[in-house]
């Protein structure tokens, strides 16, 4: 569960710098595209300049699709978990089979033995592998789908283009933040009547 909040994370502060990136260095110089003000404007330009912000923790324990999403990671990884289990199990199984019966072996019997345990050790590392795969792709598709579920609704949301961007707050990122900007109300009950 905490690797799905940090993979989430991550994601969002990547795509936040993406963005700052585009709007801020295109390697061009923008100043034959900027319009000087007038002097009585320029009080007013910081105006148009909105950034709102929500917190992400919110919508992780209040958008339903996020719900939904951890408890189907949580199904997977107790699943994961359980044939990990029962592949150990039958391991040390086998292995107690063979030292039972390794004074009655043959040195032939007993290197076949060894090869058989190391052959299943193989497996199930080979198997915990695939495993471990499957999860992170798991996890992968899912925040890509609760990513574009939050993009997609904040397109919506700023179709009037009130804000010039609209980001993620994360604690320890920020330092400062002014609460008359923070939609996190509207995105999250916007993103579940959307989810439904």
């Amino acid at each position: 569960m905490n690797r799905f909040l940090l993979v989430l994370n991550l994601f969002l502060l990547a795509a936040t710098g993406y963005l700052y990136y585009l709007h801020f260095g295109s390697g061009k110089s923008r100043s034959a595209d900027v319009n000087i003000l007038p002097e009585k404007d320029v009080v007013s330009a910081p105006n148009s300049f909105r950034i709102a912000y929500f917190e992400m923790d919110s919508v992780e324990k209040n958008f339903q699709m996020v719900k939904e999403v951890k408890e189907e990671l949580n199904r997977k990884e107790d699943n994961m978990n359980r044939e990990m289990d029962q592949l150990s199990r039958s391991y040390q199984q086998k292995a107690n089979n063979y030292q039972g019966q390794a004074q009655a072996m043959t040195p032939m019997q007993s290197e076949s033995a060894t090869q058989d345990l190391l052959q299943m050790q193989d497996q199930i590392k080979n198997r915990r592998q695939s495993l471990n795969l499957e999860y992170n792709d798991l996890v992968t598709r899912k925040m890509s789908d609760v990513r574009s579920k939050i993009e997609d609704f904040l397109k919506v949301y700023n179709k009037d283009n009130k804000y010039s961007y609209i980001i993620s707050y994360e604690p320890g990122l920020f330092y400062y933040k002014d609460t008359i900007y923070n939609i996190t109300k509207d995105v999250v009950n916007g993103l579940n009547a959307m989810y439904k």
